[in-house]
């Protein structure tokens, strides 16, 4: 789990296939900020623009750590096909805050920049997202984008997708990728968790399941 507060920014210096022919993922080779990787170890979770992955190797005095990314994870992802700056966070502790919000690190969809504009101190973000992400997003709820927890000011729903709009205050865009976004780029998204349940819970009702006729022990 993770809650979409970012604490480091990398760079990924070197994306090697893990093998010959489009069946084969690939090992992302990852620079990090100095001391990120003082208390990691072999099989922790770091997000990388919001999805979860595994510390295959490391070197935390060099500042380095290694991942394997299957092809599935690439094909449902954006930005970790090759060489680029990304939105690192360690997995979450027990005893941690949970300065943003609940995050399984588990992209849902890949949505597009739509305008990044500068209103008064702070730049207002435009995303349309695919269709069917539309009934997990709510004004002043949560989404995560890019790996970060942000709040939405505004949705607006569209016969082909769903456009949000969120503020980002300059310390956002000082301590993510994010302020290097342009109209038209792919970013990562991750729909709030209990949004996720809500509507399960709602579609399964209108099916015709009920408390009553749920399996038990």
């Amino acid at each position: 789990m993770f809650t979409g507060i970012i604490t480091g920014v990398g760079q990924v210096v070197a994306a090697t296939p893990l093998g010959a022919g489009q069946a084969y993922g690939k090992r992302l080779h990852i620079t990090a900020p100095a001391g990120f990787l003082h208390d990691v170890a072999l099989g922790d979770s770091i997000a990388l623009n919001g999805a979860c992955m595994t510390v295959v190797a490391f070197d935390a005095d060099a500042c380095w750590f290694e991942i394997d990314i299957s092809v599935e994870s690439l094909s449902r992802t954006a930005g970790l096909q090759d060489a680029g700056t990304v939105n690192l966070e360690l997995a979450l502790r027990a005893s941690d805050r949970v300065g943003g919000h609940w995050v399984s690190g588990h992209v849902d969809g890949i949505g597009r920049v739509e305008r990044f504009e500068p209103v008064g101190e702070s730049w207002r973000l435009a995303v349309a997202l695919p269709r069917e992400m539309a009934p997990f997003m709510a004004a002043k709820g949560s989404i995560v984008i890019q790996g970060v927890s942000l709040t939405v000011n505004a949705v607006l729903d569209r016969p082909d997708d769903c456009q949000v709009e969120i503020n980002l205050v300059p310390h956002t865009l000082q301590r993510t990728t994010l302020g290097a976004l342009h109209a038209g780029d792919a970013v990562n998204i991750e729909v709030d968790l209990i949004a996720r349940y809500v509507e399960r819970i709602l579609s399964a009702r209108g099916n015709g399941w009920s408390n009553a006729e749920a399996p038990s022990n």
